[in-house]
């Protein structure tokens, strides 16, 4: 048996996200097609995360374990045949056993891109946050930094008892692990912060890992305070509330990539 990783680039509008659901089009489900029309296995790949409904990735962790002979160079190339445009393998290669593309990962790179002019492309727009109206970039700037450091972060978790249910049925070895106990939602946060790239604003955020919508949720409430309706401090005494309701709507996912993973 071969434990394989891959590294994987898709667009995720078109996707329900990375798990398997039933009657979606899921980018994990995508492959598991894939791979059992090329080798015959019908296998579930292991991602490093979730990513969610629209959210893209450049460079998303996969594990699969396989029979299969196919040298890992000929493996890519038959996968991105069979593969739809919008998903690409850009890597595979032979791993020990014990690796697994979420386990071992020690850190994680998202970045989060808001475009800023009055008109956006339609050929941009599934892959940003459309938002042409004024903000305090400076104050979202000097936000962003408060959430560096370990903390908390249930403010900016995702409240949602169904998607938790559904998460956890689908990985028994998290339900098993968990079992009677609180979810833990402390994470380090290595880097957060907002630049100007031409006419977009992009927020770059890595840490050791990320709760549900958790960077959506960080980027909707730096927006409140760019849009003034929430102060810079605001943010340190909502992420020590610990209370999702402190927190702002969830950004939209269309700006969101998975940058990269890191072993």
């Amino acid at each position: 048996m071969r434990n394989l990783k891959l590294t994987l680039a898709y667009d995720g509008h078109d996707f329900a996200g990375w798990q398997v659901q039933p009657d979606r089009l899921s980018v994990q489900g995508t492959l598991v097609s894939a791979f059992e029309h090329l080798t015959g296995e019908k296998t579930l790949p292991q991602g490093s995360g979730r990513t969610d409904a629209g959210v893209h990735a450049l460079a998303q962790i996969a594990t699969i374990t396989t029979n299969s002979p196919i040298p890992v160079d000929n493996l890519v190339r038959a996968l991105n045949d069979i593969l739809p445009r919008s998903i690409r393998v850009l890597a595979a290669e032979e791993m020990p056993p014990e690796f697994h593309a979420r386990r071992s990962a020690i850190a994680k790179t998202y970045r989060y891109h808001i475009y800023r002019e009055a008109i956006c492309s339609p050929f941009q727009a599934r892959y940003v946050y459309h938002h042409p109206y004024p903000l305090d970039e400076s104050r979202m700037v000097e936000a962003a930094a408060l959430v560096e450091g370990e903390h908390d972060f249930t403010s900016f978790a995702a409240v949602d008892p169904e998607k938790r249910k559904e998460l956890l049925a689908a990985d028994q070895e998290t339900l098993a692990a968990n079992a009677g106990l609180e979810p833990n939602n402390v994470r380090t946060i290595f880097l957060s912060q907002w630049h100007r790239h031409a006419d977009e604003l992009i927020y770059t955020v890595r840490g050791n890992g990320f709760l549900h919508h958790m960077v959506r949720n960080l980027v909707g409430t730096f927006l409140m305070v760019g849009k003034g309706s929430l102060t810079v401090a605001g943010v340190r005494r909502i992420l020590e509330l610990r209370d999702r309701s402190a927190a702002a709507a969830t950004a939209p996912a269309s700006g969101l990539f998975l940058v990269s993973v890191e072993y």
